[in-house]
């Protein structure tokens, strides 16, 4: 897994099978010499006297490729040279430099930020797949020709940064003083994707003042913290009013976390897997909670939901393991696919009179719920929504099964008693 291979050959000769190099190891063809600098550059001569940067084999999260090495100069960033790389955050190009091989800095995760001179003229496909926390400066004010149709998958860039700064994206990404990553446009600013190794208690900013101009934190980005699993708390503003899907998800060391009232949106799976979240509030500012946002928060003991949330998304709270109870307020309508599924140590729910339906697979294996009541007013609910419930006993205001119910609603045939009262 750390090998770099110098081939005297200029090219794979025909007598090597296809799969020699079957985990696809940096190589360095026509090649005279080869080393490695002071900082961990590795480094070979070719025959032409041309210097290709190969690989990395140092412990520096921050690195400076040097422009000559032996009187040679640095032209070429070969194949897969620094791939892998994921404690690496910043690296400088040099001058020199002309071409950047395929995969060159693919899953450096932690990357997040790198310059690429004009004198680079090629770059391979996806030279920066996988770098999650990355925004690309280039010194062109648009991308060359021998540039790769795939060189950069979804890292945002700033073309020609050194005059405007502006991505190509129409957003100017800053970094503040404590790391958080913003992006700004238009008098507001959002919560860019962060590099995972951030770490401990973070507070976001509500505004950022950037050349003079003041831009309002108004929304947690889509991914912004997603897995960063070192992350234990974070203080949002009140000025931020939405957050976006996959915020924080992933974050394992998360514990706890206060919405403010001025969010008035949960994006899907914003806090899926973070499995030390013992307690939330959300506010009564929040009118949906979305599709996984907080599934497979297993430590999540209880919840309560406020009366201005009007639907609860698919998988909403699936895999909430330590949920002993919930109520469910009389604005909620829907009660989405799969939204209480595999919470094994859920007692009691309450449906209010305001839903009219309920997802299929709803309540599956919630296998300490002993009883529920179902309002007349749900008309609807899917197939197998209390399957695998095997303590369950459903009590149904309806006199008889609605029509709208799936043949397959209780396809445990649970017990069921009908013209429930109270």
């Amino acid at each position: 897994s750390s090998l770099t291979i110098y081939c005297e050959a200029s090219e794979k000769p025909s007598g090597w099978d296809s799969w020699w190099n079957d985990s696809s190891r940096p190589v360095v063809w026509n090649c005279t010499e080869c080393g490695v600098t002071e900082n961990g550059v590795k480094w070979g001569l070719t025959k032409e006297g041309v210097i290709t940067i190969a690989g990395y084999s140092g412990t520096s999260t921050e690195v400076i490729i040097p422009e000559t090495i032996n009187g040679h100069s640095v032209t070429i960033i070969g194949n897969r040279a620094f791939s892998y790389c994921s404690s690496l955050t910043s690296i400088e190009i040099p001058n020199s430099v002309t071409s950047i091989g395929e995969g060159a800095f693919s899953d450096c995760s932690s990357l997040t930020s790198i310059e690429i001179p004009n004198s680079v003229t090629s770059i391979g496909e996806y030279a920066f797949s996988g770098c999650s926390s990355l925004t690309i400066y280039c010194e062109a004010s648009e991308k060359p020709s021998g540039w790769d149709s795939s060189w950069n998958i979804d890292c945002p860039i700033v073309w020609d940064y050194k005059n405007n700064g502006v991505a190509d994206n129409g957003y100017i990404y800053y970094v503040a003083e404590n790391g958080i990553r913003y992006a700004l446009k238009d008098g507001k600013a959002t919560v860019a994707r962060q590099s995972r190794s951030i770490s401990g208690a973070i507070v976001i900013a509500r505004e950022i003042t950037y050349k003079g101009t003041t831009y309002s934190v108004t929304s947690i980005g889509e991914g912004a913290f997603s897995d960063c699993s070192s992350l234990t708390s974070i203080e949002i503003p009140s000025s931020v009013t939405s957050i976006g899907s996959y915020a924080f998800s992933g974050c394992s060391s998360l514990t706890s976390i206060v919405i403010p009232d001025s969010v008035t949106s949960i994006g899907e799976y914003a806090f899926s897997d973070c499995s030390s979240l013992t307690s939330i509030e959300i506010p009564n500012s929040v009118t949906s909670i979305g599709e996984g946002a907080f599934s497979g928060c297993s430590s999540l003991t209880s919840i309560e939901i406020p009366n201005s949330v009007t639907s609860i998304g698919n998988r909403a709270f699936s895999y909430c393991s330590s949920l002993t109870s919930i109520v469910i307020p009389s604005s909620v309508t829907s009660i989405g696919e799969d939204a209480f599924s595999d919470c094994s140590s859920l007692t009691s729910i309450e449906i209010p009179n305001s839903v009219t339906s309920i997802g299929s697979s709803a309540f599956y294996y919630c296998s300490s719920l002993t009883s529920i009541v179902i309002p007349s007013s749900v008309t609807s609910i899917g197939f197998y929504a209390f399957s695998d419930c095997s303590s369950l006993t459903i009590y149904c205001e309806a006199e008889s099964e609605p029509s709208g119910w799936n043949s397959w609603w209780n396809d445990s045939k649970r017990p069921v008693v009908w013209g429930y009262k109270g």
